[in-house]
């Protein structure tokens, strides 16, 4: 059933991914009367897509101060809305409503279930329990704006003509990445029309194709800890360090993704070099003693066969390769001149960056509303009193490992209080 268009809401929330289902559910939970506006026919196919569908749904990490050092310079924008809600109250809330967590590499916390279906049926009774009414399949074509006697948005306008009206709007419709769930970048062209100033959305956290044909060798093959550096002439301009996954095109995984902004924009002056050091933990000389330890053990056997119990046998024979030695050499033949040239490629693997992959592929994209028009105690909109802007509609950088998705829980819950409680 249909609801009336003349009816006002409380609070209409448009977007049904995390954000909005986070907003949605607490502005009901707040008392407020809310109707939930999404433009598929089911809700959260973004969130069922991250993590590999497993959903990393937030960071371990408790002291908010250091998890907003994560954010940057963005980062001082967000201390009020997370004295609101934390890392722990989210651990808290999926866990009170029955979804076990658990914490993996880099404190990422996943549901116990390694579904992220888990989390959506959280998300789902929790606005169903507040008696959130959806109203999905319902594109949105504009918000409706009166300015007099002041600016507010009195609804939206969906693309089949209906007007729905509201006292309060919440924009949730995220970025630009995984258009094929649906997230567009539709919220932008609103926003901009009514005055907010937008930054072109960019990929943000992106998979980065390389030019060396040697790298699809090694496709589906994962290293824990890896330093990796961008270098343009000569220079190191970036690093970080973490896991990395390499592709039939490149490289990804949580190091190569948060590089992958910064790689983006050198590539835009001239040619990078990335560097990866495959034993962040060991200096030249410790890397020495274990490749000398290693081939006193391995003696009698070949470089070929003895290199993979240090590195994957895949990257074993390409670095291998690299150093001109013969796959049959024997251990105790291999010379120190040799040994130098192993040790120079394990710290120092080099590959040509070529491009990022497009918004398609990214994990997050950067851009959207600056943090400055937000009044980030509530997430209302400077420009409209009764507007309020989350998630992944704000220009905050984030690196991935559950960063984007706190973001997500804390502005939603934010916004659906202030919006909920304003409404009461």
């Amino acid at each position: 059933m249909e609801p009336r268009t003349d009816k006002i809401w409380d609070v209409v929330v448009v977007g049904g991914g995390p954000a909005g289902m986070m907003a949605a559910g607490r502005a009901a939970e707040c008392g407020a009367s809310v109707a939930l506006i999404e433009k598929n026919d089911a809700l959260g196919k973004k969130l069922l897509l991250t993590g590999g569908g497993r959903c990393n749904l937030t960071n371990a990490e408790f002291d908010t101060r250091k998890f907003l050092e994560k954010f940057k310079d963005d980062g001082k924008f967000l201390f009020s809305a997370f004295s609101q809600w934390t890392v722990q109250d989210t651990i808290n809330f999926f866990n009170t409503r029955g979804m076990a967590t658990k914490v993996e590499n880099e404190k990422r916390v996943f549901p116990a279930s390694d579904s992220a279906q888990s989390v959506w049926n959280v998300l789902e009774k929790y606005m169903r329990e507040g008696g959130v009414t959806v109203i999905s399949g319902s594109p949105v074509r504009d918000l409706i704006i009166s300015r007099s006697p002041a600016p507010i948005v009195t609804g939206v306008v969906l693309r089949d003509g209906r007007k729905i009206y509201a006292n309060a709007v919440i924009i949730a419709v995220g970025g630009s990445s995984h258009p094929e769930t649906g997230s567009a970048g539709d919220g932008f062209s609103w926003l901009k029309k009514i005055g907010h100033k937008i930054t072109v959305p960019a990929p943000s956290l992106v998979p980065i194709a390389v030019k060396d044909s040697w790298v699809k060798h090694l496709a589906g093959v994962s290293i824990a800890d890896v330093k990796i550096s961008a270098i343009q002439n000569g220079s190191v301009h970036n690093t970080d360090r973490g896991k990395i996954l390499f592709t039939h095109f490149g490289i990804s995984g949580p190091a190569a993704l948060h590089m992958s902004k910064a790689i983006g924009e050198l590539l835009k002056i001239g040619e990078v070099i990335i560097s990866l050091d495959i034993f962040p933990a060991l200096n030249n000389e410790q890397m020495d003693t274990a490749l000398q330890d290693l081939f006193k053990t391995h003696s009698n056997k070949k470089i070929g066969n003895s290199l993979n119990a240090l590195t994957p046998s895949a990257l074993a024979q390409i670095i291998i390769a690299q150093c001109k030695i013969s796959p049959e050499t024997v251990c105790n033949n291999i010379t120190r001149e040799e040994r130098l040239k192993l040790i120079a490629r394990l710290k120092n693997l080099p590959m040509r960056a070529d491009k990022l992959l497009d918004a398609d592929k990214a994990i997050i994209t950067s851009g959207g509303v600056s943090p400055e028009e937000i009044d980030t105690k509530t997430m209302r909109s400077r420009l409209f009193p009764n507007l309020y802007i989350i998630g992944d509609m704000l220009n905050i950088d984030r690196p991935s490992g559950g960063y984007s998705l706190q973001l997500c829980w804390t502005t939603g819950f934010v916004a659906g209080t202030a919006a909920g409680v304003i409404s009461d």
